[in-house]
């Protein structure tokens, strides 16, 4: 492995020549896997940028920013303005350091699922969340981060893919679930590209890939109660093999979801969010819901 010095970036070149960008001494382009830190190619960071199309005036938020690897590009394309939310006390000194001549950056010391996000909406701009998001609180994140959709213009993270295949899968489909609904019924969710495990060094066993979340200005399926539309979800997909039948015998009878135009043998996954919306708002007008167990999807 070659190690060239560039200016005040580290660029190493493994046997592979891919090329990984850090900041001296310690590596910027990092993504943790499990407590383990791989190292990002400089490709996948511009391209992660070029994505995102930050510009000046925009209301900046990225959420663990690391070492700063894309924190850096951020800032040059809104000329110092951002905030960043982390809750790693080792990372934040050295994050301070290293943008200390950008008076507009600003450092959230904070648990992001914990956070609230609209503190750092000060006028009438909408939030751009960007993140490299921790594996491990992927999933949670994005629903806490859905609660502010009314106030962000788009977010753009990079997630596990079979992640961003749940959010972005449609009916039908076997990744489809709870979090593609709940991510649809806010945003139109894109998947953008895929980042391989050749992309870090070294080379984990998942893939990666960058979503893009863009809120709808006026919901396409607009519910009448929210809280019942989430119940009604997770009690369909506490147990994926069943059928609708099953799930949902305990809040709406075989006749009911007939007259709705739902056939309730069928699974979960085949129906679409305005099913799930119109068997929410019938449920809600006929007395409400009996709350099942939490339960995680697929």
């Amino acid at each position: 492995m070659a190690i060239v010095i560039e200016t005040e970036h580290l660029v190493i070149t493994p046997n592979n020549g891919q090329q990984y960008e850090s900041q001296t001494p310690r590596p910027s382009g990092q993504k943790t896997f499990l407590g383990k830190t791989f190292y990002m190619t400089i490709n996948v960071i511009r391209n992660i940028v070029k994505s995102i199309r930050p510009k000046v005036g925009d209301n900046m938020v990225e959420i663990g920013p690391g070492m700063g690897a894309i924190t850096e590009h951020l800032l040059d394309a809104t000329e110092g303005h951002l905030n960043v939310v982390e809750i790693d006390r080792d990372l934040i000194p050295g994050l301070k350091i290293k943008f200390f001549n950008h008076p507009g950056f600003k450092i959230n010391e904070a648990d992001a699922l914990q956070f609230d996000f609209m503190t750092l909406k000060n006028d009438e701009r909408p939030l751009r969340i960007v993140g490299n998001l921790p594996y491990n609180i992927s999933t949670p994140l994005i629903f806490h981060l859905l609660t502010y959709a009314g106030d962000v213009k788009d977010m753009h993270f990079m997630l596990q893919k079979e992640v961003v295949q749940r959010m972005a899968a449609g009916p039908g489909d076997n990744n489809y679930g709870r979090l593609s609904i709940m991510s649809q019924y806010f945003c139109e969710v894109q998947h953008m590209f895929d980042v391989g495990p050749e992309a870090f060094q070294p080379a984990p066993k998942v893939d990666s890939a960058i979503v893009r979340l863009v809120p709808y200005k006026t919901l396409p399926h607009p519910v009448k109660h929210h809280k019942t539309l989430e119940n009604i979800v997770r009690q369909s997909f506490s147990m994926r093999r069943k059928t609708l039948r099953n799930n949902l015998k305990t809040v709406i009878s075989d006749e009911q979801l007939t007259a709705l135009g739902i056939n309730a043998s069928l699974r979960p996954e085949r129906l679409s969010l305005a099913e799930y919306v119109r068997i929410s708002d019938y449920v809600y007008d006929n007395g409400g819901f009996q709350k099942s167990e939490d339960t995680d999807d697929k």
